[in-house]
C-alpha cells in the first residue's frame, strides 16, 4: 500500500459489518466497527449459508469455528405442507465441496456472530455507539454518536441494517415496506424429536399462504425451525405479545403431523414481521458507502442475505486495496466501482426472493401443480443449478455474469 494505512470505519456490528471489518483489516486497513448495542448479538434463529459465504469466511481464515459450530447437511428437501409428498430433493454435501470448494452449512446465528468477531481484536470494536450525525470534511469524513464521541476516518461504512442511520443519513429516511408475511420461529433440542428420524438436511414444506423450513444448528443439538405466514397487516405490540406456542401452532392447522410436532416440542416462539425496500439506485457518497441490509434488504427466500453481505465486504476490500495502490487514491471512485460491481447480483437475487414468496405460497389448484411438475424436472434448488450464484467470486474486479 501507498503511504499511512486507510482509517475505515464500519458502522455496524452485525455478520456483514463485522465480516466486512475482518476482511478490510486483513487487506492491511485500519478498521473500527461501531455498534449501538451494548453487546453483540443477533435476532434470529438458525441461517442457511451457502457455498460462496462459506468460501469467503474460510478464505479469511474463518474456516475452524464455521467446522466447529456449524452442520453439514446431506441435502435438501422440498415437501407438499399436507401429505408430505416429495416435490425435489437434491444433494448439498459433499457435492458443493466438490464443485465451489466449499460447503453448505446451518448455523446458529449467535454463534456465527461469535466466529467472525473472533477474526478482529476486540478492542477495534466500540459498543454503545449510536450514529447519529455524518459530515464529509473533503479530506476525511466525520462521524458524531449519541455518547457524544466523535470520529474521523478516510471511509466510512453503513453496515447497520434495514433501518440503517447512515443510510437515512446519505439519502434521507424512509420507512421500510412490510412484505405482508410474519415468521414465526424457534428452536428444538433434537432429543426431543429423535423418534421422527429427521434426515441431516433442510426440509422446506410449501402450502397455501404459508411455508416452514427446518434443519439442525448448534452443533446439531438444536433444529431450527421458521414458518412464514401472509398478512395483511403489521402491529407490532399485538404480535408480539401473542408470540406463542399455541398461535404458530394455529397458523399452521391442517399441516403434517411432523410439522407440528416441531412446532410443539419448542419451549418459546418468536415473531417478527419481514420488511423490505426497492433496490437503490446507487449506495455510496463521496467517502461513504452501504453494505448489506443497510442497502439492498431482501426476503429470505433464496437464503441469500447474510452472504449478500458477506460477499459486499469481500469486494468492499479488493475494490480499496486496488484504489490504494493507485498514488491519486481516488476513494469515491473506489466505491463506485464497489457499487457497480454489486448492484446487479444483489438486485438480481432482491428479485428472485420477492418471486419465491408467491411461489412457495400458490395455493392448491392448476398453478400449483404446475409449479410442482416443474420442481419435480427442473431440480432448480440442487447445487448444479446454481452455479451463477455459488462459484462467483466477490473478490474478483470483474462485472458478475447475468447468465444462469
Amino acid at each position: 500500500m501507498t503511504g499511512a494505512a486507510l482509517k475505515i470505519a464500519v458502522i455496524g456490528g452485525g455478520l456483514g459489518g463485522l465480516s466486512a471489518a475482518v476482511a478490510l483489516r486483513q487487506a492491511g486497513f485500519e478498521v473500527e466497527v461501531y455498534e449501538q448495542a451494548p453487546e453483540l448479538t443477533q435476532i434470529g434463529g438458525g441461517i442457511n449459508m451457502g457455498p460462496n459465504a462459506v468460501r469467503v469466511l474460510r478464505r479469511l481464515g474463518l474456516g475452524p469455528g464455521l467446522d466447529r459450530e456449524g452442520v453439514r447437511p446431506l441435502g435438501t428437501h422440498q415437501r407438499r405442507w399436507q401429505d408430505g409428498r416429495t416435490l425435489q430433493k437434491a444433494v448439498l454435501n459433499p457435492r458443493c465441496d466438490a464443485l465451489y470448494g466449499a460447503p453448505h452449512v446451518t448455523i446458529h446465528r449467535a454463534d456465527l456472530l461469535a466466529v467472525i468477531a473472533a477474526g478482529l481484536p476486540s478492542e477495534r470494536v466500540h459498543l454503545g455507539h449510536r450514529l447519529v450525525g455524518l459530515a464529509d470534511r473533503g479530506e476525511a469524513i466525520e462521524a458524531r454518536f449519541e455518547n457524544g464521541a466523535r470520529i474521523s476516518c478516510d471511509v466510512l461504512v453503513g453496515a447497520d441494517g434495514i433501518h440503517s442511520a447512515v443510510r437515512a443519513q446519505l439519502f434521507g429516511e424512509e420507512a421500510p415496506r412490510f412484505a405482508g408475511c410474519v415468521a414465526y420461529r424457534g428452536l428444538v433440542p433434537t432429543e426431543r424429536i429423535a423418534d421422527l428420524g429427521l434426515e441431516l438436511g433442510t426440509q422446506s414444506w410449501v402450502g397455501p399462504g404459508a411455508h416452514l423450513v427446518h434443519y439442525p444448528v448448534s452443533r446439531g443439538h438444536l433444529l431450527n425451525f421458521v414458518g412464514w405466514t401472509e398478512h395483511d397487516s403489521w402491529n407490532r405490540e399485538d404480535w408480539t405479545d401473542r408470540a406463542t406456542i399455541e398461535r404458530a401452532l394455529a397458523a399452521f392447522e391442517g399441516w403434517h403431523p411432523q410439522i407440528r410436532r416441531i412446532i410443539a416440542a419448542a419451549d418459546t416462539c418468536f415473531i417478527w414481521a419481514l420488511f423490505d425496500r426497492d433496490p437503490l439506485k446507487r449506495w455510496s457518497v463521496g467517502r461513504a458507502t452501504l453494505l448489506g441490509d443497510a442497502c439492498h434488504p431482501m426476503y429470505p427466500f433464496m437464503g441469500q442475505g447474510a452472504a449478500q453481505a458477506i460477499e459486499d465486504g469481500a469486494a468492499l476490500a479488493a475494490c480499496l486495496v486496488a484504489a490504494d495502490g493507485d498514488p491519486g487514491r481516488d476513494l469515491s471512485g473506489a466505491l463506485k466501482r464497489y457499487e457497480e460491481l454489486r448492484l446487479p447480483r444483489v438486485t438480481r437475487l432482491q428479485e428472485l426472493s420477492r418471486a419465491n414468496k408467491t411461489r412457495f405460497h400458490l395455493p392448491d389448484g392448476p398453478a400449483q401443480e404446475a409449479r410442482d411438475a416443474q420442481w419435480a424436472h427442473a431440480g432448480d434448488r440442487s447445487p448444479d443449478a446454481l452455479r451463477w450464484l455459488y462459484a462467483h467470486d466477490p473478490s474478483t474486479l470483474e462485472p458478475a455474469t447475468a447468465t444462469g
